[in-house]
Order: structure tokens, then C-alpha cells, then sequence
């Protein structure tokens, strides 16, 4: 192994793994679905901002729609 590399020489290239990036957000979220998700990271050892990314992506795949009705008050 060489002690120096000259690297000036190099091509840059684009980062293959770029449309994979995470982009930072800022949601409110209740406490219980917090302590939820943390509850969950806990027993399993993932981080419990993965679990959500997890769960929102897996909603994402299975193209879940929520279904918020009010019923009228009779």
C-alpha cells in the first residue's frame, strides 16, 4: 500500500445511493404513538424513528388509505 495517493486526478461520479437519502422533517406527533414506537424499539433493538419510517413506508407499498368518517350525532 502506497503511504500517499494522488487523488486529484480522480472523476468525480454522482452518489448511487442518493435517491435513498432520508430528508429530515418536522412532525407533531401524540405521545402515546411516540411511547408506542419507542415501546416497540425497546423489544425489537431498532430506533424507534426507524419503526416509523418502517410503518409509513409499508403503507406506502400496500397503497393504504385512511378512512376518516364523522358519524352525525343523532
Amino acid at each position: 500500500m502506497k503511504d500517499e495517493y494522488d487523488l486529484s486526478k480522480m472523476k468525480s461520479r454522482k452518489n448511487p445511493y442518493a435517491s435513498k437519502l432520508k430528508k429530515p422533517v418536522t412532525m407533531r406527533l401524540g405521545e402515546d404513538v411516540i411511547d408506542y414506537f419507542k415501546k416497540m424499539a425497546e423489544e425489537t433493538g431498532v430506533p424507534y424513528q426507524s419503526l416509523i419510517n418502517l410503518y409509513l413506508k409499508d403503507c406506502v407499498t400496500q397503497h393504504r388509505k385512511i378512512d376518516i368518517s364523522w358519524q352525525a350525532r343523532t
